[in-house]
């Protein structure tokens, strides 16, 4: 299980948490494991709309061992920095069974700002249902299909389909955070 420490231990969100009562909900609630901690989320996320880090902007595990990684390939974006440190974070790592990850990096789309600054725009926010993976899409071609392609081989035998995403980004969510599945413990 990913998380991570601005959201999981917000004093405003969970004002009586630690990483050991985190944990025991998350063993209790939907039956994880082992538990990441991630030190942040990209930049953006601490403005007004963001979420504080969500880690479904930032990292997911695709299949067992397999871990998408959000990249910022720009070095004038902020976010740069933050997903080289997650990087060298997550290469640290090891999943539920003591393996190290097979780390895929998404990049992020070519769009650096908007009118309000710098986007996080995020292909790892997306969803996977079955048969197919719906994925976010920033109205930009070759970023989108290059997303596309990428899943599309981290997911194999799934269909991608992309939706704008972009309506979704400017409140603070995207096609994953809109999309809350509920696992049953042990699936």
């Amino acid at each position: 299980m990913l998380v991570t420490e601005t959201v999981q231990l917000d004093p405003g969100r969970n004002p009586h948490a630690d990483r050991a009562r985190v944990e025991v909900e998350l063993a209790r609630t939907i039956g994880a494991t082992h538990v990441i901690w991630l030190p942040r989320g990209l930049t953006r996320d601490y403005d007004e709309f963001g979420t504080r880090g969500h880690v479904d902007m930032v990292a997911t595990i695709a299949s067992p061992g397999v871990l998408l990684l959000h990249s910022q390939e720009d070095p004038a974006h902020p976010d740069h920095a933050v997903t080289a440190s997650l990087r060298a974070f997550f290469e640290r790592q090891q999943d539920a069974t003591g393996r190290a990850f097979e780390i895929v990096e998404l990049p992020a789309p070519a769009e650096l700002r908007d009118e309000r600054g710098f986007v996080d725009h995020s292909y790892v926010n997306h969803l996977v249902v079955n048969g197919g993976v719906i994925a976010c899409g920033f109205g930009q071609p070759a970023s989108d299909e290059r997303a596309a392609a990428i899943l599309a081989s981290v997911y194999p035998g799934r269909r991608v389909v992309t939706v704008d995403a972009r309506p979704i980004f400017a409140r603070g969510g995207g096609i994953h955070c809109i999309t809350q599945q509920q696992p049953a413990v042990g699936a």
